[in-house]
């Protein structure tokens, strides 16, 4: 084996250990977020935690995705790739309906949560971890001029963005005491798990690289 050889074995090591991670960590997060926002009646907090768990099932399918193409058989997404999207997208379709649904009621109600201090909390600690995992997985994919993984990254950016979300409408209800500013937050979760969903089965079909493959590879 050449050092090429080598050095691209080491890098797709690599691209799994970050896959991995990503898939611990959104278990982690979304118990945790899914137990507060239940606590602390908080939907955004909730959305964003069943997101997480749907996050799961999608990366699950990029692991296999990485394992497959570092036997190099690139293409179109396989069975299991194709079943594992299917279901992603049905999930964030549900998702975004619940949420739909649920922001309603709390907005003609006038629904209030009781803190949203954990989702404060949470939220700069997913913009942490997010931002160090896309740093390293553009350094990989763009090291093995890989769409698939810098695609990767590019759907990693989508759980940064909901956590931008998440700080928004936390911290804003949180200064103001508006309490339709969560299930504001909440609809924005569901406008972007509406369009996750979209993706994850068009990626099924193989119509679509992963979250726009190689949109950011400058």
């Amino acid at each position: 084996m050449g050092f090429w050889g080598a050095d691209r074995t080491r890098l797709y090591k690599q691209a799994l250990l970050l896959a991995k991670i990503t898939v611990l960590y959104n278990i982690i997060e979304g118990l945790v977020s899914i137990g507060l926002g239940v606590d602390d009646e908080t939907l955004a907090l909730f959305g964003f935690g069943v997101d997480s768990f749907v996050e799961v099932i999608s990366g699950i399918g990029i692991w296999h995705m990485i394992r497959r193409i570092n036997t190099l058989a690139p293409g179109n997404p396989d069975e299991f790739e194709q079943t594992a999207l299917r279901i992603t997208g049905g999930a964030f379709y549900a998702l975004t309906f619940g949420l739909i649904l649920s922001a309603g009621v709390n907005l003609y109600t006038g629904h209030h949560p009781e803190t949203t201090f954990w989702g404060i909390v949470i939220s700069l600690v997913s913009i942490l971890t997010m931002g160090i995992l896309i740093y390293f997985k553009l350094k990989v994919g763009r090291a093995l001029a890989s769409d698939a993984i810098i695609a990767d990254a590019n759907c990693t950016k989508t759980c940064l963005y909901l956590s931008f979300i998440l700080l928004a409408a936390s911290l804003g209800y949180e200064i103001t005491g508006i309490g339709g500013l969560d299930a504001v937050g909440a609809l924005a979760i569901a406008v972007f798990s509406f369009r996750e969903g979209r993706e994850a089965f068009e990626k099924a079909q193989g119509k679509a690289c992963s979250c726009g493959c190689g949109k950011d590879r400058d």
